[in-house]
């Protein structure tokens, strides 16, 4: 088994492999790039991240040079800001402990901010080829059901088996092709619940189609629901603008900027703390728009309202946005989507405050 398999995925890879940007021209940094933008997104929506990004940033001297302000504003959108910042902190370790050369050996390459098992295997076989493994969710699905394995996927003995299994059948020829070709065919052929076993070269070799088990692994535990939080929004609207927050230096969305906000356990709390913060919410106080946002640990409950300042001088960290420059303002997650609501609804925001 260990060794006829893999031949027939290289295989299945040299006809169907996707047509990716980072493919077109391999080198550690383009690796590593991509990789930190695919953690946790999807590869369609990466294409036209990446594509901007490295006309923005094009080697790796020009990330390192960039303030972290540049470097958010590209990553504006794909979320997970923590990946942007670890990898300008990586470039500019990079450039100044080597020279602006990404590590070739496993240690160094893991001590940069960010860089995990999975990425340093991805730009170790991919941009240097490398003989390591990079097991990412697919890998984990795909040798889950081709051996048959019971165990929860999620933890760490899991991953730690998988990735043995997977340096065991690495081709030393092409480890980079290989790790890709397990990422392309979890991703096309076997897929989460319902794999598309027709399509699949190795179905003679695969423990759980035999078993009838290829909808029940890879075995993962229910997660726990992420804790669901009310937030209240106020649009203080003052001369030309509105009034806009900067988030804490740490923590969730750090350094980035929104509507004046308050958190509660309910709606009716959220909207009694942004009154304290120093907002009159208009009466009758009803919400103009509710959006829900997920990260991966917590829901935010919006609701949005007008609002006006209270009879006193707004808070030190307050700052008035005019409308105009809002386009360039890095944004805290769904004060996005507030920022865009607003621009389609200029017309019906007219009236006075």
């Amino acid at each position: 088994m260990q060794k006829e398999w893999p031949l027939l995925l290289l295989s299945w890879y040299d006809e169907h492999k996707r047509q990716l940007p980072w493919r077109e021209q391999k080198n550690a940094y383009r690796t590593w790039v991509s990789e930190v933008m695919l953690q946790q997104t999807r590869v369609e929506a990466v294409k036209e991240y990446y594509r901007r990004f490295l006309e923005r940033f094009p080697a790796i001297e020009d990330l390192a040079a960039a303030t972290e302000e540049e470097v958010l504003q590209q990553w504006q959108g794909l979320g997970y800001y923590s990946r942007a910042r670890n990898l300008w902190q990586g470039a500019k370790e990079t450039v100044a402990q080597y020279g602006g050369e990404v590590p070739k050996d496993e240690k160094s390459l893991r001590a940069l901010p960010g860089v995990g098992e999975y990425t340093a295997g991805a730009i170790l076989s991919i941009a240097y080829q490398q003989a390591v493994p990079a097991v990412d969710g697919n890998v984990l699905r795909v040798f889950s059901r081709l051996y048959g394995l019971q165990e929860d996927v999620q933890t760490t003995a899991a991953k730690k088996r998988v990735a043995k299994l997977v340096s065991d059948v690495l081709p030393v020829n092409r480890p980079g092709d290989f790790n890709q070709a397990l990422m392309d065919f979890g991703a096309a052929i076997c897929i989460p619940e319902t794999p598309r076993c027709e399509g699949c070269p190795m179905t003679a070799y695969c423990l759980a189609r035999l078993q009838g088990q290829e909808r029940i692994l890879p075995v993962r535990k229910q997660k726990k629901p992420p804790q669901c939080v009310h937030v209240a929004v106020g649009l203080a609207k003052g001369t030309d603008g509105y009034f806009l927050e900067k988030r804490p230096a740490r923590g969730l969305l750090a350094g980035m900027w929104q509507f004046i906000s308050a958190e509660g356990g309910s709606e009716t709390e959220a909207a009694k703390l942004l009154a304290e913060r120093g907002l009159q919410l208009r009466q009758p106080a009803f919400p103009l728009w509710r959006i829900s946002h997920i990260f991966s640990h917590r829901r935010w409950e919006l609701a949005i309202y007008e609002c006006e300042l209270i009879p006193k001088p707004p808070q030190p960290n307050w700052l008035l946005v005019q409308e105009e420059a809002f386009s360039s303002v890095l944004w805290a997650g769904p004060h996005q989507k507030i920022f865009e609501w607003l621009e389609k609804n200029k017309e019906s925001m007219k009236r006075e405050f």
